[in-house]
């Protein structure tokens, strides 16, 4: 069994085709056919079941999933730790985060966390959310910085994985303003004169927020959805040259919102509440990111 048919077996979970993970994994798609075989002929079992589309685990390939996982995690971590005492160096505390939190929140909330430690060697890879899940799920890193959501499951199983808060935030639907100061879009809109729409896309956490409340509004907004992407600073681009009415965490608009650049699009009940949290796997992890969660839970339970 080698390693590299693990990282296609969960490639393959997550993109759900065969094509696709080839692309991911830079192989060609029958090398990477035959690698999956290989590891079902390993197992003993077949793990996807290739007559839907797209392809789904088997009840057996649900039962490999977790064990993938955890066999990666804990190589991974484990050489780490070994390359760690053969160079003799500090540990480096690793983090994936969402791109909005990369550029706005982390920064500020790593430099706030260092006034009180010194310098910490750290390492922040920045991703859509569903990649920083796999990122962690693998043990390729120590941290996963995420926006939450009440109504939006993180896919993080609770028996194995833990989570702190870090920071809160807002997501406010917002429009570039007319010459007179109000929202050139403005919800809810009507079937008359439907709302244009930027949208994220994918899996991203905050996107899904957004369906929710539009689903289960009292007055949900007519809206007509004129562009996808799954990064918020490419939405708020868009929004600010009028484009249309986009959610946006609030933490990344703030300089926008104060000159005027953007305005609120609609009344408080169109704005989502999120609550944004620093996620970890509960086995041990190397004695750097051991002590730097220790200060964290510290400073939480003093300050609670």
């Amino acid at each position: 069994m080698e390693i590299k048919w693990l990282l296609d077996f969960l490639s393959l979970v997550d993109t759900r085709n065969f094509s696709r993970s080839a692309d991911e994994r830079a192989t060609t798609q029958p090398a990477f056919s035959r690698r999956i075989k290989a590891l079902e002929e390993w197992i003993g079992a077949t793990l996807f079941d290739r007559s839907k589309h797209p392809i789904e685990l088997t009840a057996a390939g649900h039962r490999f999933r977790p064990v993938a996982e955890e066999v990666l995690r804990r190589l991974l971590q484990s050489r780490e730790e070994i390359q760690q005492i053969g160079q003799h160096s500090e540990s480096t505390i690793s983090f994936a985060a969402t791109h909005s939190l990369s550029l706005v929140f982390f920064p500020r909330w790593i430099r706030g966390i260092e006034r009180e430690t010194g310098i910490l060697r750290t390492r922040l890879d920045s991703n859509q959310i569903a990649n920083c899940v796999q990122s962690l799920l693998r043990g390729e890193c120590h941290f996963m910085i995420s926006p939450t959501h009440t109504t939006v499951e993180m896919q993080l199983p609770e028996d194995r994985f833990t989570s702190i808060a870090v920071g809160e935030d807002r997501l406010m639907p917002v429009s570039a303003p007319d010459a007179g100061g109000r929202p050139i879009h403005c919800l809810p809109g009507s079937k008359d004169r439907a709302v244009d729409y930027l949208a994220y896309v994918g899996s991203a956490a905050s996107g899904r927020a957004v369906e929710f409340l539009l689903k289960h509004h009292e007055r949900a907004p007519v809206l007509q959805r004129v562009f996808d992407s799954h990064l918020a600073g490419v939405l708020k681009s868009m929004a600010t040259q009028g484009r249309g009415v986009a959610w946006l965490p609030e933490s990344e608009i703030l300089p926008e919102l104060e000159t005027g650049a953007l305005v609120l699009a609609g009344d408080g009940s169109y704005i989502i509440p999120s609550e944004i949290r620093l996620f970890r796997s509960r086995e041990p992890l190397p004695r750097a990111a051991e002590e730097f969660w220790l200060r964290l839970t510290d400073a939480g339970s003093a300050s609670a």
